[in-house]
């Protein structure tokens, strides 16, 4: 009787164990699909999900450091055609993207539309030194009248830089050169980034997710157009992805991240180069591929950004991308830092750059199951074109079209303590506990089911070998 019911209770007990071993079983897929719908939930830009709420608002602290290129040989350059020698100097840095998105409106379409204002405020501690610095610089009225003008006006044009007084470089601060100053040649505002406070990006509209989760953040729209104007090709004229602060949640990183940068007027992708460990959250970084500038020679997709076949070898020219279609036709270059990836003729055009892959790629670091982009450094280079000339005086020596860096600026937000903590106990935590439920019920079945198996093959072979004795 006695063995009886040992040998029940251990069959029992294998049952039990192999109940409890099935229901951690089930309770892996069953978790995972309750994680994907909150999470697809959460993900939908409409009030009252987490999305919403981090999508609206300003977010994180974004900065962006500019570096000028200060030229140390102007004369030199003026008098006897030598190649520019410049030297880096910043970062001078800003506080931008504080100000929430405007107008959100909530479409009947399943799209959100909004208007993204722009600002921007020294942070003097984050700087080399103060916005009055100043740095020898291209003439960006000179370089832009260049290009603008007609060959056939050029002595016109000669007789306005004489009587202005103006010549191929000027000595300005750091604040007239990023948001404007009055130039004595145009009698109006020039500047890199003028105008900027007060202004706006956008109109957006874009996908709120709530219909299909996967174009969660796509643009639909930019200024009220589903394609660009400004490259005159169906492909070069695509507004893929979203604006690169979010994605899709539940990211495959087989597949590439697309995006558009009102910056340099186009789209882009970025293919994932590593997983890596940020504050404690897993995070997928991807990078922008060399391909990306790469000349049409190398990547024929890039045919249609090639604008100037005169001004890019024949459009052989890696590494720049000419934009001046969406600068009102202003000669602007856009590059990655130091002319990273691009072809040497443009460094040994201009003395004293060093390209670092380090210092001067651009990176996205994606949460993979939200697909929040958690930290960035978005880097580019602004340069302008000026050429030979037989009628401009202060042009006379240059040797050939120079493509010529004004300044680079590195856009970055990174993750801080606080939000990554909130970010670890609202899901990362909740994922591991579920987890961690549904291996210890899986384990604890399976080693009792195992163990109770055992020891009811002991006791029966005991029990046969009593019976033969």
């Amino acid at each position: 009787m006695g063995c009886c019911n040992r040998r029940c209770g251990l069959i029992a007990g294998a049952v039990f164990g192999a109940a409890v071993a099935i229901l951690g079983g089930v309770l892996i897929p069953l978790g995972n699909s309750v994680i994907q719908g909150t999470v697809e939930k959460e993900a939908v830009i409409e009030p009252g999900t987490t999305a919403y709420d981090n999508w609206v608002s300003t977010g994180g602290d974004v900065y962006r450091q500019f570096w000028f290129f200060d030229v140390k040989n102007p004369q030199e350059v003026l008098q006897h055609g030598a190649n520019p020698v410049v030297l880096e100097k910043g970062p001078y840095t800003y506080r931008t993207r504080y100000l929430p998105k405007e107008n959100v409106t909530h479409n009947a379409n399943q799209t959100v539309s909004y208007l993204l204002p722009q600002g921007a405020i020294f942070e003097p501690s984050m700087s080399v030194g103060p916005e009055e610095d100043k740095v020898t610089c291209l003439n960006l009225a000179v370089a832009g009248a260049y290009s603008l003008v007609p060959k056939v006006l050029h002595p016109a044009l000669e007789r306005l830089i004489k009587s202005s007084n103006s010549s191929l470089f000027q000595y300005r601060t750091v604040k007239e050169m990023l948001w404007g100053y009055t130039d004595p040649m145009l009698k109006s505002l020039v500047g890199l980034f003028a105008p900027y406070n007060g202004t706006y990006d956008g109109y957006y509209t874009v996908f709120n997710g709530k219909e299909d989760i996967s174009k969660v953040g796509i643009i639909d729209r930019w200024r009220g157009e589903r394609n660009l104007r400004f490259w005159n090709d169906k492909y070069c004229d695509m507004i893929n992805g979203t604006d690169a602060s979010s994605f899709a949640p539940f990211v495959d990183k087989k597949k590439p991240l697309y995006f558009f940068s009102s910056d340099i007027c186009r789209s882009v992708s970025a293919s994932f180069e590593e997983s890596m460990d940020l504050k404690g959250i897993e995070v997928y970084r991807y990078t922008l591929l060399p391909s990306t500038l790469a000349s049409p020679t190398v990547n024929p997709d890039n045919k249609c950004f090639c604008r100037d076949p005169k001004t890019t070898k024949n459009c052989t020219l890696a590494g720049v991308l000419d934009i001046s279609s969406c600068q009102d036709g202003r000669p602007i270059y856009i590059s990655l830092p130091h002319f990273l990836h691009g072809s040497p003729y443009l460094r040994e055009a201009i003395l004293g750059l060093n390209p670092s892959e380090e210092h001067h790629h651009t990176f996205l670091d994606v949460e993979p199951t939200t697909g929040f982009t958690l930290q960035f450094a978005k880097r580019i280079q602004v340069n302008m074109m000026y050429g030979p000339s037989n009628v401009i005086t202060v042009l006379k020596k240059v040797k050939d079209y120079t493509i010529f860096p004004l300044v680079w600026l590195n856009e970055t937000a990174a993750l801080d303590d606080e939000t990554a903590e909130m970010f670890k106990r609202e899901l990362i935590s909740r994922i591991q506990m579920l987890e961690i439920i549904q291996q210890a019920l899986l384990g604890t079945g399976v080693a009792i089911f195992v163990l109770c198996l055992i020891f009811y093959c002991v006791v029966r072979r005991r029990n046969n070998e009593a019976k033969l004795v």
